[in-house]
């Protein structure tokens, strides 16, 4: 009598080949992969929603200006954002933050090429704006009370 059972070599076989198929096929999510800048930039780290773009962005032809926007907190990763909603002034919103870094910003930066509505952003950030940067600021939320956070590094997030 033939014993055509599969012994237990060729079961450890076929579930080495099934984990190797399965991690192959696993999609990666690069949206996890926390960039070094954004983990050692800024006294806090957020993921926030851009609620808003308040307006036409002018033209950076004979000025430079940091633009405030609102944000919804999604979620604090280091430091302390202790509102819900807050607002961030980004540095020359037209140019894409890897180019956006010159010797009047200081080290800002991030892979972010655009600023969108709706758009959900991981950012270094530090308080209060006014210590910062002191050049131009349009503020369309100037009524609006609250710390308004000068963004060092922005990555656009993944949905």
């Amino acid at each position: 009598m033939v014993n055509n059972a599969p012994t237990r070599q060729t079961w450890l076989v076929i579930a080495i080949m099934w984990l190797g198929i399965l991690i192959a096929c696993e999609k990666r999510n690069t949206s996890q992969v926390i960039d070094p800048e954004l983990a050692s930039s800024g006294s806090a780290e957020i993921t926030a929603q851009l609620v808003e773009i308040p307006g036409e962005f002018p033209a950076n032809d004979f000025y430079n200006y940091a633009y405030v926007f609102k944000y919804r907190v999604l979620k604090v990763h280091r430091g302390q954002v202790n509102q819900s909603e807050i607002f961030v002034a980004h540095y020359n919103p037209l140019k894409s933050r890897i180019t956006v870094g010159d010797e009047l910003s200081g080290r800002i930066g991030g892979n972010l090429e655009r600023f969108r509505t709706g758009a959900i952003h991981r950012m270094a950030l530090e308080e209060p704006l006014d210590t910062y940067w002191m050049g131009g600021i349009i503020d369309k939320y100037f009524e609006d009370k609250g710390t308004r956070y000068w963004a060092v590094w922005t990555n656009q997030e993944e949905r």
